[in-house]
């Protein structure tokens, strides 16, 4: 019986983005030098594939600094911690490698900055994400989180506020843009930060993904539910009229998915590990007639420098 026949387009760029990619190199390098554990708050990144992986290789997630013991080795996510976790954990004596992204530093920067100067911060972002609520922490008082239009619609504004606004890194450009022109009409006098909140990765992976979604019949984003990034290319496929579906690896796929279907795009959150995609392709070698291309929309060229400079004090216990 002939196989059917289906074209699979690999779309990039997709997978780890500089964040990550320092995060993922710096949890390596502290497994070679820690044991028998490492704790870390949160999820080093949101991927349930490569926080699997680090469980397996003795890193205990905790949600709390309290969950850790005393003078332990502990890691901060690539999503930022609040002020007052560093304060909680310098009381603790841990010994933090600290794997920010430097991106949402920036975002922590400014609303700092915005602080000090007595502004009131709207920042957008979704509820309840590691990100927000580490940013949030930087000026509980005076930021105010708005997920959707209708808050940001609901906000009322006094002609002489100094009124400012950041937005969460993994955040959709066109989300951000529509509550933004809402802010403004509210608040003409509201300013924003210097250059755009949005991780050039989220920007690059929306951007090829809706470039090449009207090929494919179903679109396949590699990524957890948990991860804002991943969901919104999900989003993404949708508004360019596609089937998708979200899942973490190949495990998720059902052959019921692929009933009339032509054509397959991949692509995958800046949180996630190429072997993802490549055991989605290979599960799709094994059932069907395959054809791959790869889509280059953009080339990334970002590099954050490691975070590895923090290790040496950090594996080596004090004295």
């Amino acid at each position: 019986m002939q196989m059917k026949k289906i074209r699979v387009l690999l779309v990039k760029p997709r997978g780890f983005c500089a964040g990550v990619a320092r995060a993922v190199e710096a949890v390596d390098s502290l497994l070679d030098h820690v044991r028998p554990h490492v704790y870390a708050l949160h999820e080093i990144v949101h991927n349930r594939t490569l926080v699997a992986d680090f469980e397996r290789r003795g890193v205990i997630f905790v949600s709390s600094i309290s969950s850790i013991p005393r003078g332990a080795v502990a890691v901060f996510s690539a999503h930022g911690v609040s002020p007052a976790a560093r304060r909680e954990a310098a009381r603790r004596e841990l010994r933090v490698l600290d794997c920010t992204c430097p991106l949402v530093a920036k975002v922590h920067a400014e609303a700092r900055r915005y602080q000090e100067s007595g502004y009131r911060i709207v920042l957008l972002g979704r509820e309840g994400h590691d990100e927000v609520e580490g940013v949030w922490g930087e000026a509980p008082g005076r930021i105010t989180l708005v997920s959707t239009p209708e808050q940001a619609s609901n906000l009322r504004f006094e002609p002489g506020d100094k009124v400012a606004y950041l937005v969460q890194t993994t955040w959709t450009p066109d989300e951000a843009r529509s509550i933004v022109e809402i802010l403004r009409r509210r608040a003409p006098q509201i300013e924003g930060p210097a250059k755009n909140d949005i991780c050039y990765a989220t920007q690059n992976r929306q951007n090829a993904l809706r470039a090449v979604a009207r090929e494919a019949d179903v679109v396949l984003v590699a990524g957890s539910a948990n991860s804002c990034n991943s969901s919104n290319l999900a989003a993404v496929a949708r508004a360019e009229g596609s089937v998708s579906y979200l899942l973490d690896d190949a495990g998720c796929l059902d052959s019921s998915w692929f009933d009339g279907v032509a054509t397959v795009a991949i692509t995958s959150g800046a949180s996630v590990p190429e072997t993802v995609v490549s055991g989605m392709v290979a599960w799709l070698h094994a059932r069907f007639s395959v054809t791959v291309e790869e889509r280059v929309m953009a080339m990334e060229s970002v590099y954050f420098t490691a975070c590895n400079a923090c290790l040496k004090p950090v594996v080596e216990p004090r004295k």
